[in-house]
């Protein structure tokens, strides 16, 4: 296991535990968020979205998970067994980001072959996920940002995990970026089939630093163990293991 170490409040002088790695932390006991490195007050924005299930009520929405959809067996939500459910804030960077990519690209699907001129216009909410080496699929999250209200430690439940940054604000902007512009050149391929120039240019508008409630459920089916991720905020799915309908 990480070691954990700690340092203490620069608002009320209790001690923060984080794990190596860690690059900003959340007093619980005032809800201030400090940078490790230095021990200082977190300057920017630090939000968070409200989670509105206890254990027994989240099991709702994953009952309707399991009761929808027809890839799944027929008697899951039945016969399944829900044998733990976790509720984590994860750390979030959003960055808001205008994005303009102009390209060039031959057209190749008719004959003859046509060089085409083209445009492409977005304005995103980019999540990053604040933690390195996970595999949360950050985008199949359709995090609900009208619902953030600015961070209080009085509203986040005795039972709940908050889960610490290990990205900072900067390295957040270069990742969002990097996607962006890898999504951009997926897009642009729908529309030529070769691309022979492209420029993107990001213009980053905000950086909200963000933790969001989200249910890691694992259940039981037939003697298999099987995860499903769940929205604390809204009790929609973001990502669930679905077994197999010949089991």
């Amino acid at each position: 296991m990480s070691v954990i170490q700690e340092i203490h409040c620069s608002h009320c002088g209790a001690p923060i535990a984080f794990k190596p790695g860690e690059i900003l932390a959340t007093c619980k006991y005032c809800g201030y968020t400090v940078v490790i490195e230095t021990g200082e007050t977190f300057t920017f924005e630090h939000s968070m979205l409200l989670n509105k299930f206890d254990p027994a009520q989240v099991e709702e929405p994953v009952r309707d998970w399991m009761r929808a959809g027809f890839l799944k067996p027929g008697d899951l939500a039945k016969k399944s067994k829900i044998v733990e459910k976790t509720l984590l804030y994860l750390p979030f960077w959003v960055v808001s980001a205008e994005v303009e990519s102009v390209y060039k690209g031959v057209f190749e699907r008719i004959a003859p072959p046509v060089v085409k001129d083209g445009k492409l216009e977005n304005d995103y909410e980019w999540l990053v996920l604040a933690r390195k080496a996970s595999e949360f699929p950050t985008r199949e999250y359709n995090v609900p940002l009208e619902g953030k209200i600015p961070y209080d430690f009085r509203k986040i439940e005795g039972f709940a995990k908050v889960l610490n940054s290990e990205i900072d604000k900067d390295e957040a902007v270069e990742l969002a970026k990097h996607e962006i512009e890898e999504l951009h050149r997926f897009l642009i391929q729908k529309d030529v089939d070769k691309i022979i120039d492209i420029k993107t240019e990001i213009k980053v508008d905000q950086v909200v630093y963000l933790h969001a409630p989200v249910w890691f459920v694992k259940y039981e089916y037939k003697g298999n163990a099987y995860q499903l991720l769940i929205d604390g905020a809204t009790g929609s799915s973001i990502k669930g293991d679905i077994p197999s309908t010949n089991l």
